[in-house]
């Protein structure tokens, strides 16, 4: 293997990206693959980590490419690690990525073929560049990543920002800082959860008054990212809206992987579905993880079993499975045949689908009733949520990745437990405060699966001009534990539309809904479907003021007293359930 080290490939504005390349021995050329990572391209990924827990370094996963006939090149995005220019999160990605396959064609060690990898933000790069039909872009492999549209799902979500780009952009500055200053030592995890959690009591955070005001360029695009709270210009660009771009992105064969418990279920489903419909046979893994963790078989106290890793559910690595899609694209010149590999929770299985949604799955509607039932009709009525900004409920889990150590993803019982951000530490149910409603079945007499698409619609009368509604399902367990499924929140100012707010008519009928990100589980016969509805979801997402004020600038906040308006025709879920 020849080893290329910081070769410094230049940008269309002059910036240069520092650029390691790996090549096979003999004359070539070769087809690349090549991975785009804000995390250090000569750092240890957390995605190359096999099922027996071995870490594979750089190097060799390079080196498993390049036995097959393959370069290997690895990048560090703008204004991280070796790299020159401003970091700002996302937006660079679509035309640095395509400068560097434009580069990457011209060489005479390439054979014009490119196929990109990555996690997380290495899937986010990968789409961003296809977003400007790169001639020599030839196959993705999308993990964990690569966003839809960064406003609905992985910065926002229903109008609320997502409190995960705080502790991201935190966690990676105070990490360049101990690469600059101390030798590449990161900060104890105990005296960063310290700082962190301190500056969680203060919000809203403002220009040299938040936990990045030694780091003026992370400040920036983040307090850009919190107060830019409708959808407009700063949104619709590549890498951040990649759907407006779908019809100019290239026909290829593309390997979407995600997780029941990772924030981007919804970028997945979507970026998938767009491309069935663009007629490139894409395939699609899902598994029960949380964000990129496949070789682990719980997420939070929920065990899946030991078919959840995907080495055992597979019968090889993560590793293997990406050398071989890349062999059959790169080197075969061939598309391969499309997979849908989907792990039902609750059964504990992986299931080989057709397409996505579920062929047999149909609509199934229950409605928030009197008395906290959840039922095929009801009587009129109502009932007040209370919201205190002061006081929100607390995150238990979810889909959400990038948040700890102030919160974490998963399934958990849904107790105000010790060591989640704002709970009280006393076990008490989360749907016994008086600020949370609660919705359930009966027991289920038969098994229910859930496969595919949850929304929540909230008819409701307000007191507010604004306030927030946080869905969750939840399943409810014979011995009485309640573990989060799947869980979304909704701005009320955005119910009609992202781009153009409309306060809420105090004391008027009105509704919103809230879309959940699809689920694939298997409620069991004994056990009760719940609905839990709140005002808040913190520190997952920031806590709205309810006093209309601008994201990102609230000084006056207020109690909101909201009506629920429960019975048939009102207040509802709909679920995907499958006929069996």
């Amino acid at each position: 293997v020849e080893f290329f080290q910081n070769l410094y490939v230049e940008m269309r504005d002059g910036v240069k990206l520092a650029t390691d390349v790996y090549l096979p021995e003999g004359p070539g050329p070769w087809p690349v693959v090549l991975e785009r990572t804000p995390y250090g391209k000569s750092v240890q990924s957390r995605s190359e980590i096999n099922g027996d827990g071995r870490m594979i370094d750089r190097a060799e996963f390079a080196q498993a490419f390049v036995c097959e006939g393959m370069a290997v090149v690895y990048q560090d995005c703008r204004g991280r690690h070796d790299s020159e220019g401003k970091f700002e999160k996302y937006v660079n990605e679509a035309t640095d990525g395509y400068d560097t396959l434009d580069w990457l064609s011209e060489q005479d060690w390439c054979d014009g073929d490119v196929g990109m990898l990555g996690l997380s933000y290495a899937a986010h790069t990968q789409l961003a560049a296809a977003c400007l039909n790169p001639p020599s872009l030839r196959t993705m492999v999308l993990d964990s990543g690569g966003f839809d549209n960064a406003y609905r799902w992985g910065i926002r979500q229903g109008g609320a920002f997502d409190l995960k780009q705080a502790t991201w952009a935190f966690k990676q500055s105070k990490a360049l800082n101990s690469l600059r200053h101390s030798g590449g030592e990161e900060t104890p995890t105990e005296e960063l959860k310290a700082e962190i959690a301190a500056w969680f009591r203060k919000m809203p955070w403002s220009e040299g008054n938040s936990p990045l005001a030694d780091f003026p360029e992370y400040e920036e695009y983040l307090l850009r990212q919190w107060r830019e709270g409708a959808f407009g210009e700063y949104w619709d660009v590549p890498g951040l809206h990649n759907a407006a771009f779908y019809d100019d992105m290239p026909n290829i064969p593309v390997l979407f992987m995600s997780s029941w418990y990772d924030v981007y279920v919804p970028s997945t489903i979507r970026n998938y579905r767009a491309f069935v419909q663009k007629g490139t046979k894409p395939s699609l893994i899902m598994g029960p993880w949380l964000h990129g963790d496949r070789i682990i078989s719980n997420s939070g106290d929920l065990c899946f079993g030991s078919q959840a890793v995907f080495d055992a559910g597979f019968g090889h690595t993560w590793v293997q499975h990406r050398v071989e899609w890349m062999r059959q694209v790169l080197v075969e010149k061939r598309d391969p045949d499309p997979e849908i590999r989907l792990f039902e929770m609750g059964s504990n299985r992986w299931v080989t689908g057709s397409s996505w949604p579920l062929p047999n799955a149909k609509a199934q509607v229950l409605h928030l009733a009197p008395e906290g039932r959840l039922a095929e009709e009801g009587k009129t009525s109502s009932v007040e949520l209370i919201a205190n900004p002061n006081s929100p409920v607390p995150t238990v889990g979810g889909q959400a990745t990038s948040g700890k150590p102030i919160f974490e993803g998963g399934a958990f019982d849904q107790i105000e437990a010790e060591g989640f951000f704002g709970a009280d530490g006393s076990g008490r149910a989360l749907r016994l405060r008086e600020d949370v409603l609660s919705f359930s079945t009966g027991v289920l007499e038969k098994d229910c699966v859930v496969a595919g698409s949850v929304t929540v619609e909230i008819h409701f009368s307000a007191s507010t001009p604004d306030f927030d509604i946080a869905a969750k399902l939840v399943d409810v367990h014979p011995d009485g534990k309640a573990f989060n499924i799947t869980d979304s929140i909704q701005r009320a100012r955005y119910r009609r539309s992202f781009s153009e707010p409309v306060d809420v008519v105090i004391g008027e009928r009105d509704f919103l809904v809230v879309e959940l990100p699809d689920t694939y589980t298997r409620f069991k016969a004994g056990h009760r479907l719940r609905l839990d509805i709140a005002g808040s979801n913190f520190p997952h997402f920031d806590v709205n003021p309810n006093s209309g004020e601008p994201e990102g600038y609230a000084e006056h906040p207020e109690i909101a007293r909201t009506q629920i308006l429960l019975g048939t025709g009102l207040s509802s879920i709909r679920l995907s359930v499958l006929s069996e």
